[in-house]
């Protein structure tokens, strides 16, 4: 279990709130409510060459655009799949990169410093996008601690730690269900994108000439 300890951050009352000092069965009962604990799903891994546009990262992640490019140009979550290299040019964000939106903004929900923030997110960028599902962040406000099983949960709510808590397993489906609706983009090897949509004009256009 890792931890995040910069500034003090206070609580808000959108956060998953627990009681200090509770019993073990208490504690279970909290997390399981809160869907804190973990599972055995079987995620699918997304494609690395598979990107969204901005304004779908942003509807995914439900964020403003302003803040989707604040956070690209200082470096809290850049594009993976293409970057923004010239007019014109389109940023692709990954899954990993829609779900490391959903998180920042949950923390900053919770009343969670951007800088403590930072720190969390740089220890989950060093995780496989798989192992992603098997973290939950708690957090008292004042820390953000990575907890990676049940009896790390538990601990801290047994201890008073946990005031609120993210399970990413929870927000990867969320993140699915709002993809699936939304448009993607695939880099071909020449690192350029195709829009779905570009490959139907494309065929279209041979069966006119033909």
């Amino acid at each position: 279990m890792t931890r995040s300890n910069d500034t003090e951050a206070p609580s808000s009352p959108g956060a998953e709130q627990f009681r200090d000092g509770v019993s073990s069965d208490e504690a279970r009962g909290q997390a399981v409510e809160q869907g804190l604990l973990f599972g055995d799903d079987d995620v699918r891994v997304p494609l690395d060459d598979v990107g969204f546009r901005g304004p779908s990262a942003c509807r995914a992640a439900g964020i403003t655009y302003r803040q989707l490019d604040y956070w690209a140009r200082t470096g809290l979550v850049s594009p993976t799949v293409r970057d923004a290299t010239g007019s014109g040019s389109q940023r692709l964000y990954s899954f990993r990169d829609i779900l490391l939106l959903r998180v920042i903004k949950r923390l900053l929900d919770a009343g969670i410093s951007l800088q403590q923030i930072r720190t969390a997110i740089a220890h989950l960028r060093g995780r496989g996008v798989s192992d992603l599902t098997e973290v939950t962040l708690m957090s008292d406000g004042a820390s953000v601690y990575e907890c990676t099983s049940d009896d790390q949960v538990i601990d801290l709510l047994r201890g008073g730690q946990g005031v609120f808590g993210i399970a990413l397993g929870g927000v990867w489906r969320d993140i699915e269900g709002s993809l699936a609706q939304l448009p993607a983009e695939r880099l071909d090897e020449a690192g350029s994108a195709d829009h779905p949509g570009d490959e139907l004009a494309r065929r279209r256009a041979a069966r006119a000439a033909g």
